[in-house]
């Protein structure tokens, strides 16, 4: 056991937030924390962390465990460099190196008597050291730094140069390289992109603590928890598996408690029949009293509040041309950064393109010179007929009027709606009760945000480009921009960490590394499967593997331009993204062959799962089927007829599992090679 909460109570006021909670971590669990917005899970965090105290009960800690705790705001940094500043986090394991390299000094000039004494201290702290992985704690930093988006050269740079967000990612490190016994992260996927959210993912499967984490990504939650706490309706009610498994579990567990309601009522509705037709009756006395005591010493079941689903049909924008965007020999450089050289791409109408790669690969800069929030250093950028767009980010609210309420901000920008579809929304996007009425003015950064990407969606443009959207937004209102955009007929063009949300809509990917932009005409498991991140059968490939994978793609698209004259060529590599042959295809010719890509992945898909799940039983039976040939093969087994007629009635009926599970498996991987093929061919 690492972390005990017994019996916890918090209100505020007469509002009681949460009662009786009780859970138990143990050692390497990977718990996510779930619940609608106000349900109590900062709050609750902030109690196990010991920043805030409860009305009731106890958090009790194992001896020698402490918590480590990243929370959403009140960053604080000192001036040092971004290394420095994360080695400021295991100060005690630096303070042990300085002391055991003056011993060392010191043993050098030391006489005889003196040496014993040093030689017994640089021993006892050279174990503690070593324990604590001195040797390599740098290396560690770095590493972790490496994964969260930094680079060689921002190592030495001062923490005040970054913006709030990456001292964020430096908070995080400092936490991870500190490595606590329980971690308790408060929404860390925020200020991270894709692909630093995947490793954090990968970071934490395999971290030797316990994690207790508050997320609204669900792919993250899917990949790296065992364990689901959902705070909903002031209890909290423990599930196992990941955040799919507890979305099963929860609606089975609701049917379950329906049922027995249902059940209660009857019997309820029974005796209270009973008590009415025979209360005056003497004869009947004693039965009647046994009734209402009944009554009145029945526990009774209560539904959860079921969470209203929002529901809009949203406006679609007008119809545009064809090509949307044309970008063509386009460079773009910041000071002596040279991040796009000769770049073409053209966006079509109706796609849902995801721009995806490493930070700092671009992906944002290549957003804003589309979206025109940048300007390019060479080369055009010009849009279709009727091309209107509209752009979203963190830090571009200076459209919201700031003496305007909350509520009359968004009902200006939807003409013809309702009060009540008006709060619907404004309440699908955290804003509830006396919150409608805040003036713009004194929102938060976050709540800006939610507050636009409302107004944006109540009126689209016919090009929406979205730079990370699901900052600030819980489940259910990812939900409602999920909806919204599957259901869009105009063009988006999306920066996100999401991958549930970017596998709900996109329709094609686009990877972006070192100025090299590859093209994926399909969805996200397609371009996961093309660029060799996962294998056929949807497994993860080794990251190691997967970069190499990624460089070959890029690769293989840039032979795919035409190549220019040796003599004209730039030292950097640039890509034009362009359909393979001679003649462009157009814009219906793109969308067919996506969408067929992507068909035939989904289609795919089922197959994938079940060769994975014969896989998994096969070896499972093959350990087992040693098991009883060892078994059969010892001698005292013959001797007890009831264990010998076991053994050989489980060894029939597993030799006819594995033959039946062996025959399924070729069949399944059959079929996946030839649809993957004959896919390869068609791409």
């Amino acid at each position: 056991m690492i972390l005990n909460v017994d019996k916890v109570t918090k209100s505020f006021g007469t509002r009681v937030l949460f009662s009786n909670v009780s859970f138990r971590i143990n050692e390497r669990d990977r718990y996510a924390l779930v619940g609608p917005n106000g349900a109590g899970k900062t709050t609750l965090m902030n109690i196990i962390a010991g920043l805030e105290s409860a009305d009731s009960g106890q958090v009790v800690f194992a001896r020698d465990a402490h918590p480590g705790y990243l929370e959403q705001e009140s960053i604080e940094m000192e001036g040092r460099s971004v290394l420095e500043e994360v080695m400021t986090s295991v100060a005690d394991v630096a303070e042990l190196g300085k002391r055991l390299e003056a011993l060392e000094r010191e043993m050098e000039s030391a006489d005889e008597s003196r040496a014993d004494d040093l030689l017994a201290e640089y021993g006892r702290l050279r174990t503690r050291f070593e324990a604590k992985d001195g040797y390599n704690i740098e290396s560690q930093a770095r590493r972790v730094l490496f994964g969260l988006g930094f680079h060689e050269e921002d190592m030495e740079r001062s923490t005040d140069e970054f913006s709030g967000g990456w001292q964020m990612r430096i908070a995080l490190s400092k936490l991870l390289l500190r490595a606590p016994e329980i971690l308790l992260l408060d929404e860390p996927t925020n200020h991270l992109d894709l692909e630093s959210v995947r490793w954090l993912e990968n970071f934490l499967k395999t971290y030797r603590g316990a994690v207790l984490v508050v997320s609204h990504d669900r792919a993250f939650m899917n990949g790296m928890v065992d364990h689901v706490a959902d705070i909903s309706n002031g209890k909290v009610s423990i599930y196992t598996g990941n955040y799919d498994a507890y979305l099963v579990q929860r609606d089975e567990a609701l049917a379950r408690l329906v049922a027995m309601k249902e059940a209660q009522d009857r019997e309820i509705a029974h005796m209270e029949a009973f008590v009415e037709k025979f209360r005056y009756k003497a004869t009947k006395a004693k039965q009647v009293q046994d009734r209402v005591k009944k009554l009145e010493r029945i526990e009774r079941i209560e539904i959860p509040e079921e969470k209203k689903k929002v529901r809009f049909v949203f406006p679609q924008p007008a119809r545009t041309g064809d090509n949307v965007v044309h970008i063509e020999g386009v460079s773009k450089s910041f000071g002596e950064k040279h991040v796009y050289e000769n770049l073409n791409l053209d966006i079509w109408r109706g796609e849902k393109i995801a721009l995806v790669g490493p930070n700092g690969s671009g992906k944002s800069t290549l957003l804003k010179m589309i979206a025109g929030e940048l300007g390019h250093d060479a080369g055009s950028i010009t849009y279709g007929a009727h091309v209107e767009l509209s752009y979203f980010a963190q830090h571009q609210l200076e459209e919201l009027n700031l003496r305007n309420t909350v509520f009359a901000e968004l009902d200006h920008a939807a003409p013809g709606w309702t009060q009540t579809q008006v709060r619907s929304l404004l309440g699908a996007f955290l804003f509830k009760g006396d919150d409608v009425d805040k003036k713009v003015s004194v929102l938060s950064g976050g709540e800006k945000a939610r507050l636009a990407l409302a107004k944006m969606l109540v009126s689209p443009a016919p090009l929406l480009c979205l730079d990370e959207p699901t900052n600030h937004l819980d489940i259910s209102s990812v939900d409602i921009l999920e909806q919204a955009l599957q259901s869009f007929d105009g063009t988006i063009v999306l920066i996100s960490h999401d991958r549930h949300l970017i596998r709900s809509f996109a329709n094609r990917i686009i990877y972006i590394d070192g100025g090299v932009v590859t093209d994926y005409p399909g969805d996200y498991d397609y371009f996961l499967y093309k660029s060799g991140q996962v294998d056929a059968y949807g497994n993860a490939i080794d990251a190691s593997e997967q970069t190499s994978n990624l460089k070959l793609s890029a690769r293989d698209k840039t032979m795919d331009a035409k190549p220019e004259p040796r003599e004209h060529q730039k030292p950097r590599r640039t890509v034009a993204v362009s359909s393979k042959g001679s003649a462009p295809k157009s814009k219906e010719q793109k969308r067919a062959e996506a969408e067929a890509r992507n068909r035939v992945y989904r289609k795919l898909k089922d197959e994938r799962k079940r060769v994975a799940e014969l896989e998994k039983q096969m070896e499972i039976d093959d350990a087992r089927h040693e098991e009883l040939v060892t078994l059969m093969a010892d001698e005292a087994l013959y001797a007890d007829q009831e264990r010998f007629e076991a053994a050989m009635t489980e060894y029939s009926e597993l030799k006819a599992r594995m033959t039946a599970n062996e025959a399924e498996w070729l069949d399944l991987s059959a079929t996946i090679e030839l649809e993957l093929k004959q896919m390869g061919e068609d791409a």
